[in-house]
């Protein structure tokens, strides 16, 4: 176990993924979303793609903890059920797509999806339809799937809630709450799979440190009338992480 430890403590670029684990979790304590978006291209430059997806999923299971009770409250829990329905149905596919991906190819997809959400969002891409539960199921397949070969489930359900009449702090609750979900299914499809190696989830361990303190302090500064400002500094913090998290760098 020491030996894991240090290890793990000694692994190359552990700093710049810690430094990425706490802005990732403060990204989603005051927008509700961006973990993977933010974390996966800066995992993605030391880490190989099944590990870099451990180690999220491992720290993400304890990042939203601290503030998962209030946030429960504020969510619409059916919604929730019927997005990680959907999920569960297409999250085996994408794992089974990723498997055969090179770590190059992992690390394009991831930072050009991060790019892509904001992007979207802010040239006014929306979803305008109603909120049916056919709807519902079909964004969470289509979050399971792209979470499972690029490890960003968020797109779809940000895509759709954005367009959507909701509060605030509903959205950021939803969203919040199926990513949590998420976190946890795909860390039970990877053990099933025979995947989860000792040594990322090591990491994944040491990381849910600076993502818990990103989390706490990213929704000690979320306010609702505010949403519009953090959700910006969200897109910004997205965008340069994607940036920095493509290959062309080396």
């Amino acid at each position: 176990m020491s030996d894991l430890l240090t290890e793990a403590l000694t692994y190359p670029g552990l700093g710049w993924i810690a430094l990425g684990a706490l802005i990732a979790g403060a990204v989603r304590g005051f927008s509700g979303f961006g973990t993977a978006l933010v974390f996966l291209p800066v995992a993605g430059q030391f880490l190989s793609p099944i590990w870099a997806l451990t180690v999220l999923t491992v720290m993400d299971a304890f990042g939203p903890l601290p503030t998962l009770r209030k946030t429960v409250k504020s969510a619409a829990l059916k919604d929730v059920q019927r997005l990680w329905f959907g999920m569960v149905l297409a999250l085996p596919l994408g794992l089974l797509v990723l498997t055969q991906l090179d770590p190059w190819v992992f690390r394009t997809l991831v930072s050009v999806a991060a790019l892509c959400v904001p992007l979207l969002l802010l040239a006014g891409l929306r979803y305008t339809g109603p909120m049916t539960p056919p709807v519902m199921l079909a964004t969470g397949a289509a979050s399971g799937f792209l979470g499972g070969v690029a490890g960003v489930p968020g797109p779809p359900v940000i895509l759709l809630y954005m367009a959507s009449t909701s509060a605030p702090a509903l959205i950021r609750a939803n969203t919040m709450i199926f990513l949590f979900l998420f976190d946890l299914t795909l860390l039970a499809f990877i053990g099933l799979t025979g995947q989860l190696d000792a040594l990322p989830v090591m990491i994944g361990l040491l990381m849910a440190l600076p993502t818990m303190l990103g989390t706490v302090i990213g929704t000690a500064i979320f306010h609702p009338d505010r949403a519009r400002l953090y959700r910006g500094a969200g897109y910004i913090i997205v965008m340069a992480s994607a940036l920095r998290g493509l290959p062309i760098w080396g």
